[in-house]
């Protein structure tokens, strides 16, 4: 067990020693054996989901889906910002490379990006020791911060919105499914937004 450590006046636990005194035993008990697959989706599939700690275990579940079976991609609200951004490389990688051809795009309900203020953000940045001078400079490179760190309004509206970028992609066939889900992060409850099937 380690111990806390004192650091700029702040108890901190070293995680990072945590992890690797587990991962230790981790390998060495062969506790890897029961989730050995292959880098290619059992179901062909690729969920685009929020980065959200209450879905890492319960969306799987609710999907019925074991290690293996899926792609997932997991940013702040389950978003594809940028038609050429990392999340978008990250599907085409999973459609075009490694044999994925239906995507499910799931928002959730009470998600942090629906409530999040792009001033209180700055706010916190600065607490963390990010300057106003680095904001500012940044701003006046032609960075919109504000639009970057914005909130999603409806997070039915941003499936939707994530759904269409996607499906109008010029490097996503047309014989890839699109779909577009809400999920309850309490029960795993399931609501289709946009069904590609019908």
């Amino acid at each position: 067990m380690m111990c806390p450590k004192l650091v700029k006046g702040v108890l901190r636990v070293n995680r990072l020693q945590e992890i690797l005194a587990f991962n230790q035993e981790f390998v060495a008990n062969h506790a890897y054996e029961p989730y050995r697959t292959t880098k290619f989706p059992n179901k062909k599939l690729v969920v685009l989901s929020c980065m959200d700690t209450r879905l890492s275990d319960l969306l799987p579940r609710a999907m019925n889906l074991s290690n293996g079976d899926a792609k997932f991609i997991k940013n702040a609200g389950a978003v594809v910002s940028h038609p050429f951004g990392s999340t978008m490389r990250s599907i085409l990688v999973a459609v075009h490379e490694l044999g994925a051809d239906e995507i499910c795009v799931i928002g959730h309900y009470d998600c942090g990006m629906s409530s999040i203020d792009p001033d209180t953000t700055f706010h916190k940045m600065m607490e963390h020791g990010i300057t106003a001078q680095t904001i500012d400079t940044l701003e006046r490179a032609g960075i919109d911060l504000r639009a970057w760190f914005q909130r999603i309004e409806s997070i039915e509206a941003s499936v939707r919105e994530t759904v269409r970028m996607i499906h109008e992609h010029p490097l996503v066939p047309p014989s890839v499914r699109i779909h577009g889900l809400i999920v309850d992060p309490e029960t795993g409850k399931l609501d289709v937004v946009v069904n590609d099937d019908d």
